[in-house]
């Protein structure tokens, strides 16, 4: 089953985009040609972000080891 998302772990395209650094427009563009497989929810024209997904697409994304003794 999938997970559900709460207006408190839901955000806008907006939003979600500045949570991963990268422009709505790219959002956009990765949701149309599937580029990366980042889930997200289509309700009419609204498009919400589940933070969860968003947390998983970033570490599955990290290049590298953090350094020794970082914080």
């Amino acid at each position: 089953m999938a997970d559900i998302i709460t207006p408190e772990t839901r955000l806008t395209r907006k939003q979600a985009a500045n949570y991963i650094g990268v422009t709505t427009g790219t959002l956009a563009v990765w949701a149309t040609t599937g580029r990366y497989d980042l889930p997200f929810y289509k309700i009419g024209r609204l498009v919400y972000y589940s933070r969860n997904d968003l947390d998983t697409f970033l570490a599955n994304h990290r290049v590298g080891e953090p350094l020794a003794g970082a914080a």
